[in-house]
């Protein structure tokens, strides 16, 4: 017997049930492709981050890619063999897969999560609603081992088309700025120190942009480089890392319960909301340059890096939703063409908390005000000194208030384009107008 191992959010070769399942039945064609309706939503960081991590599978084992709907391509190059994937869980792979098996057959192993979404339920088998009960049930479910190695993966040569391999390497020679270290073992360094080295400290340090506390890993986790699994097989599950690794898998349960949730509210309370479309604030906001320090710092860091810190996330999805009174989709599209992490999962239902309209209680009178916030995580300043040039001049926690300098602006900074106390105001009255 032959088959195929379809690599898609799993391009790892350890820690991999669908590579070792598929790997028992034979001579194995591995197999990626290069999918144009996500290939063409992609931003150029996006996409040189795919590419490069492709490419750094290629390395490892022999990998046939291939451009094209799958549809098309994977009966094509299965030829009737058995085509073994890890099962997608996002409301177009689903669809994609649905579409592929028609004419192929599918066999799914694992999940890109610890626990498949839809498999952690309450007493009624029910979905949970808040991520506290979740991440209890969560813990108490537990989840496997990582899986084994395989000693030497037996895959056929590779037999790739050049059209999709040469849109691959394009792609990284065309990337905006130096990307992270592609490829799993570049993934297991990057964990490996974090482990040795900051995880001791992540509960204080993850709120400090302006501090090296977090993993960045999400970026791995994201493409599959790293299975979640493997992390947890690590650490301590009641610590706050597998915490936030929690929240992701929750993220991932909410979206396979409310497919729709993905591009519209998850709760209807805020469907009679009214919100603006104010063209240039909203470029000001992409730019960062709306004249509030930390926004700007971490809109630009997510221009020149593709990616953002956690707090800051937040932060810039707060300013856009509730200072700006936009709705949060515009914003969630475009952290998803800039994110090198960007997960329709955790990216749109963490907009979606901040906006309101998502698994949070009571949220709506929560308005971020971006100078406490940058004050309260980002001290010193040396986070919004880093990110914008303009505001190097300005010492300590004054970079966050340069309008209360009389030097504040002679390094070109723009002047704030609304003012955050009125525009609070008005966040609140309209909540408060569309929950009546």
């Amino acid at each position: 017997m032959s088959s195929v191992m379809w690599f898609r959010r799993d391009l790892r070769v350890r820690d991999n049930p669908a590579l070792l399942s598929a790997l028992a039945d034979g001579p194995v064609t591995g197999l990626f492709v290069v999918d144009p309706a996500l290939w063409s939503a992609a931003g150029p960081a996006r996409q040189a981050w795919l590419a490069a991590n492709v490419l750094a599978l290629a390395q490892d084992l022999p990998l046939t890619i291939r451009y094209g709907d799958p549809v098309d391509v994977v009966p094509a190059v299965a030829g009737g063999d058995v085509v073994h994937v890890a099962a997608e869980t996002t409301p177009y792979g689903r669809r994609r897969d649905q579409a592929v098996g028609e004419n192929v057959e599918l066999k799914a192993t694992g999940s890109p999560y610890a626990i498949g979404p839809g498999l952690v339920t309450n007493g009624t088998g029910d979905p949970y609603q808040v991520f506290s009960a979740f991440a209890r049930s969560w813990r108490a479910h537990g989840w496997p081992a990582p899986a084994e190695s395989p000693r030497s993966p037996g895959l056929v040569p590779a037999d790739s088309d050049e059209r999709a391999v040469s849109l691959l390497e394009q792609a990284v020679a065309d990337a905006p700025f130096e990307l992270p270290g592609a490829g799993e073992q570049a993934a297991w360094r990057r964990w490996q120190d974090f482990r040795d080295n900051g995880l001791a400290d992540y509960a204080v340090e993850r709120d400090r942009p302006d501090h090296d506390g977090t993993s960045r890993l999400s970026p791995y986790l994201h493409l599959g480089v790293l299975h979640p699994r493997s992390l947890l097989a690590d650490i301590e599950p009641t610590s706050t890392f597998a915490t936030e690794l929690a929240w992701r898998e929750f993220y991932a349960d909410v979206l396979w319960h409310a497919p729709v949730s993905a591009w519209s509210d998850l709760k209807p309370a805020l469907s009679g909301m009214t919100y603006d479309d104010p063209e240039d604030a909203i470029e000001a906001w992409r730019t960062g340059t709306t004249g509030y320090p930390i926004v700007d710092a971490g809109m630009r860091q997510l221009c020149e890096i593709g990616w953002m810190h956690n707090r800051v996330r937040m932060i810039t999805a707060s300013f856009l939703t509730k200072d700006l009174h936009v709705y949060w989709t515009v914003g969630a599209r475009h952290f998803l063409s800039s994110l090198i992490d960007g997960d329709v999962a955790s990216n749109n239902h963490g907009w979606q908390w901040v906006a309101g309209t998502g698994t949070d209680a009571s949220p709506y009178f929560r308005v971020f005000n971006p100078v406490t916030q940058g004050k309260k995580f980002d001290p010193d300043g040396s986070y919004v000194r880093r990110w914008v040039p303009e505001l190097a001049h300005l010492g300590g926690a004054a970079a966050h208030e340069p309008w209360k300098s009389d030097a504040g602006y002679e390094g070109g900074y723009p002047l704030r384009i609304v003012d955050h106390a009125d525009e609070r105001a008005e966040a609140l009255l309209r909540y408060q107008a569309a929950r009546a």
